[in-house]
């Protein structure tokens, strides 16, 4: 399969003040437009059970055991969500990568003003998924990026990036590629899904990040970091820089903290993994609840399928008895669909089920 070439703008956000440089401001009371009371309360259950562990290099080396891949598999089926340890990536390259992305949340004001978000692209600096100017805003600011391929990239915005945080980010990125490529591979093995289907599917698959900056709030119970949400995504490989959490998952109708070990990457299944799998494999609504005396910084690096594929439910999983429960659509149409609607829970993929009548699977053409 030839692949695109032609770099596709996904969507726009509409543009947004920066939250950092409010928070710098001594205030007591947060803007009207910034106050959430229809979140549910935060979590404080200590005893809540954490998200599992998998281990990398024992899910590699110990395939005759199949213990590690059970593991995954029931993460990626009960919890939508796993922390992954001994995954490969340098510790240094950790340590230089968060260096820079603080030092870039650092930049003077006027220097952030030359990568912000242009008006007909969601690519930059500013807030996603913003669609009217009454909507409620996140408590928050954000760089948003593609990184892979490469002819998808918007050469200007990276053309401007501090040279140093281009450099790191470069290398971070191949290696968050062979990464995700692993995981998707080991998930493939456990779902019994045909090898082929998963390479062509995710073959020079798009991948991106989001930089994320969630500064002190004065009222963080009247606020929130980042809405309830699923991720449109395959996978999403969740980097934490500093210590102060506020990850969150809803887990049996409850919101579940997730501390994220040192080293480790948090791991999440996307839609498009749902989809695929056929309802195998969840995606889970998550969110990011603030701090009123610490920041928080993370780094989120989305995987999804290459641009010229297909969406919808593996072919090598369907058949008579599991009929698909997922309509088919090109990867550009589900994406640019996608950003073009605001955050609301797993509304998304809602929208992505078929009807299927009772006693009645061949009405698709599949």
């Amino acid at each position: 399969m030839e692949l695109s070439s032609e770099v596709v703008n996904f969507g726009k956000s509409l543009l947004v003040p920066s939250v950092q440089e409010l928070a710098k401001e001594p205030i007591v009371k947060i803007p009207i437009r910034y106050v959430r009371h229809d979140q549910d309360p935060r979590s404080n259950d200590i005893h809540m059970s954490s998200v599992p562990v998998v281990n990398l290099q024992s899910l590699l080396i110990g395939e005759s055991l199949n213990y590690e891949l059970e593991k995954l598999h029931s993460a990626c089926k009960d919890w939508g969500f796993f922390q992954i340890i001994d995954h490969g990536v340098s510790p240094s390259l950790l340590e230089e990568f968060k260096r820079q992305v603080t030092d870039f949340f650092n930049l003077p004001m006027e220097d952030k003003k030359t990568l912000w978000q242009q008006p007909d692209n969601q690519e930059g600096f500013g807030q996603l998924f913003v669609i009217s100017e009454e909507q409620k805003l996140d408590w928050s600011d954000m760089f948003y990026i593609t990184t892979l391929p490469v002819n998808q990239r918007k050469i200007e915005l990276f053309e401007k990036l501090p040279t140093k945080l281009r450099e790191t980010m470069e290398a971070y990125s191949e290696e968050l590629k062979k990464l995700a490529a692993t995981l998707l591979s080991q998930m493939a093995k456990a779902l019994k899904m045909d090898d082929n289907e998963i390479n062509e599917l995710f073959r020079d698959g798009v991948q991106s990040m989001r930089m994320n900056f969630y500064p002190p709030c004065p009222e963080p119970d009247n606020a929130i970091g980042f809405s309830p949400h699923s991720d449109a995504v395959a996978l999403t490989i969740l980097f934490q820089l500093n210590e102060t959490e506020g990850l969150q998952i809803r887990k049996d109708g409850k919101w579940v903290p997730v501390k994220p070990l040192q080293n480790a990457f948090v791991v999440n299944v996307g839609d498009i993994m749902e989809i695929v799998s056929n309802g195998v494999y969840r995606s889970i609504e998550h969110r990011a609840t603030l701090n009123s005396d610490s920041k928080r910084l993370s780094v989120a690096t989305f995987y999804s399928s290459n641009l010229n594929s297909e969406l919808g439910p593996a072919r090598s999983l369907v058949g008579p008895k599991n009929p698909p429960v997922f309509r088919r659509m090109p990867i550009e149409e589900y994406f640019k669909n996608f950003f073009a609607r605001k955050l609301n829970g797993k509304s998304y993929i809602d929208f992505m089920k078929l009807e299927v009548r009772e006693n009645d699977s061949t009405q698709i053409d599949y």
